[in-house]
């Protein structure tokens, strides 16, 4: 007996241990199970804000698409969070155009938020915000739980009541309201009359921990260190009490308070990139350079600075001309004229020819912001006159496409102007000698009489002539078939041919120039590209072109092209060779035609009746097809002008250029 019950007690024991093995087992199922939950991610859209987003720190997920600049950024590398979550994502290269998984973190609001251009966007600078934001690759930490879903900040007014609000924010007694508030008063001393405080919502207001619970106080956007009056007629300043609006108050983001809006995106209807040329000599004096800096603050405001709209650098001349900021520098008018205030004098001459050539040379590059698409305008503020001259240098500027504009203040009187070095270098400075680009002030103290002038000029764009286009910044070589093989009538045929091309274009020594070689076994300089400057001496000059008579050596023309006329091409002008044959050449074309595409030259190839496809192909710049063409009679010639046109102006404005 007493075996079998040490038996059944074994056998207890043993279902006992098998039991407890079997829970641990599951328990740790359940262990595993819950220490690695799935993490669901978000899902929020492109124009989404991170001060929408209450939580502190999240993983989401972007869309496609964010790189769009209607997804508005502000800052670098940390961001105000009035910027698009997705939008800045791309912007710092988190995630590019496909979207993805990021990790946003909330940080303090900042001071000086720079722009930047970066991976296709281009993000805006922004004086303050009250909140910041930065991104990082959307991985999970150790540790760390990430809501599933985003929680968003009311639409409703911000308004609480006051016990909540010093519960909730132990920081800051500040409540915002985008409704009109009561007018309400702060507790002040015996001694002090009681203010009433504006119900404009306003960014900096001061703490008073003594009186948040039971008094509101409505903000108003002011500056830091703004000066305030009261109604004792009082002036105080800013002092440590007055604080940037806790990041923790939340409050309701999308404030409809023109104050509270990031700048101004800029005037599209003036879009322009502009370079102010300012005088520093000491013949300006301390008092006048002021002023000068008060009109380009004026110009500044009136202009409406952005991204969207014109943009704006100033160089600074004296002995030698220097950069005080670029085009990208400063993208809204308010942080321009902030910056024109700090600019220091830098005395010495007034060596305006020399600003002009370092303007030309450095100024309007990808590099300081050029947009390539927007007009180039340089404007020159001299006191009385240069000490140096200007026409070669403004020549080189014209030629590069730039508009110059001169504002003379206080110009030589009659018996000054025997010390003028250079006499009327007002109309050999300007883009044209009409009127429109000149300004002749009489007294530095009017100059703010020409703010609206002056706007009005520069953003009329269609009126910037000497602004590049694809028909005023050439140089057109046209390399003519005279061979036996044309005949006297069809010859007069192909030089209305090349009378119309040239019809088109606007021809001036700085704008589009035209030469003309003929050829048969030998070549002929017709005219060379400085031998006319208007449209009507080329079209003179094509007329009294004679037929010749003779073989079809089209390589040997292509090589005496290269040589004698474009080898005497300006740096700053695009070549382009049109060629005009009916037959088969005698010699090669392979070589000159790679010589001149490794030259830069582009070659146009017109092929007529017996003219060799293959031929006009190798001539032609790739591709073939936008390059070469072909008629079956010399009365046909007419009909390929549009297409021909055409085709020059896609190319140049498919082409990046300063």
């Amino acid at each position: 007996m007493g075996i079998a019950v040490l038996a059944m007690k074994a056998s207890v024991i043993e279902m006992f241990l098998v039991l407890l093995l079997i829970g641990n087992s599951e328990a740790k199922e359940v262990t595993k199970k819950s220490k690695k939950p799935k993490l669901s991610v978000p899902q929020i859209n492109c124009d989404v804000k991170a001060g929408k987003i209450i939580n502190p720190e999240f993983i989401a997920k972007c869309p496609a698409g964010c790189q769009d600049p209607k997804y508005h950024v502000y800052g670098t590398d940390i961001y105000a969070s009035y910027s698009s979550v997705c939008g800045a994502a791309v912007h710092s290269g988190v995630v590019d155009n496909s979207g993805g998984k990021i990790l946003v973190r909330k940080v303090a609001g900042q001071s000086g938020y720079k722009g930047s251009y970066s991976n296709g966007i281009r993000s805006l600078s922004l004086p303050r915000w009250r909140e910041s934001f930065i991104i990082s690759e959307g991985k999970q930490k150790r540790g760390v739980t990430y809501p599933s879903t985003l929680e968003y900040s009311s639409p409703k007014s911000s308004t609480a009541k006051a016990d909540e609000t010093t519960k909730s924010y132990q920081k800051s007694t500040i409540l915002l309201s985008t409704t009109p508030q009561p007018t309400t008063t702060t507790r002040r001393p015996a001694t002090t009359p009681a203010e009433p405080l504006s119900t404009t919502p306003r960014l900096w207001t001061s703490l008073d921990t003594t009186t948040a619970s039971t008094t509101t106080i409505t903000a108003k956007l002011q500056p830091a260190g703004h000066r305030v009056r009261d109604t004792a007629g009082e002036t105080g300043s800013w002092k440590p009490g007055l604080a940037l609006l806790d990041a923790g108050s939340r409050p309701n983001e999308e404030l409809k308070t023109r104050s509270l809006e990031p700048a101004s995106k800029g005037d599209p209807n003036c879009k322009v990139d502009l370079s102010f040329l300012i005088d520093g000599s000491w013949s300006i004096g301390k008092r006048r350079f002021r002023i000068q800096k008060q009109f380009l603050k004026d110009i500044s405001q009136a202009l409406d600075i952005g991204p969207a709209g014109p943009l704006l650098g100033i160089v600074q001349f004296g002995d030698d001309p220097s950069m005080e900021f670029n085009l990208k520098t400063h993208a809204n008018s308010r942080d321009l004229k902030a910056a024109i205030e700090k600019i220091p004098q830098k005395g010495g001459l007034s060596n305006v020819g020399r600003a002009l050539s370092f303007v030309t040379k450095n100024f309007f590059s990808n590099a300081n912001g050029n947009r390539g698409g927007a007009p180039n305008v340089a404007i020159v503020m001299v006191d009385g006159w240069p000490t140096d001259k200007v026409e070669e240098a403004s020549r080189l500027a014209r030629e590069s496409g730039i508009n110059i504009f001169f504002i003379t203040i206080e110009g030589a009187v009659e018996n000054e102007k025997q010390n003028v070095i250079e006499p009327n270098f007002v109309d050999k400075a300007v883009c044209r000698r009409n009127g429109f680009y000149s300004l002749n002030v009489l007294s530095w103290f009017s100059l703010h009489k020409i703010v609206q002038p002056l706007v009005k000029r520069v953003c009329d764009t269609n009126r910037l002539a000497c602004s590049k286009t694809c028909l005023n910044s050439a140089d057109i070589g046209f390399v003519i078939d005279g061979s036996s093989s044309v005949g006297t009538g069809n010859f007069r045929t192909l030089l209305q041919f090349v009378a119309n091309l040239s019809k088109e274009f606007e021809i001036s020594d700085t704008d589009t120039r035209i030469g003309a070689v003929q050829y048969t076994y030998e070549q002929r300089l017709e005219f060379g590209f400085d031998k006319y400057s208007t449209k009507q001496d080329i079209l003179n000059a094509i007329k009294r072109v004679n037929y010749w008579s003779g073989g079809t050596s089209t390589g040997a023309a292509i090589n005496y092209a290269l040589e004698h006329l474009f080898k005497k091409s300006k740096p700053n002008k695009r070549k382009l060779m049109i060629l005009i044959t009916d037959g088969r050449s005698y010699d090669d074309v392979r070589i000159p035609a790679m010589a001149a595409h490794q030259n830069g030259v582009i070659t146009y190839s017109i092929g007529i009746a017996w003219a060799a496809q293959d031929e006009l192909e190798v001539i032609a710049t790739h591709p073939t097809k936008d390059h070469s063409f072909f008629v079956d009679e010399f009365d046909d010639l007419y009909k390929s002008v549009p297409k021909i046109i055409q085709n020059i102006c896609t190319e140049f404005n498919s082409q990046p250029r300063n």
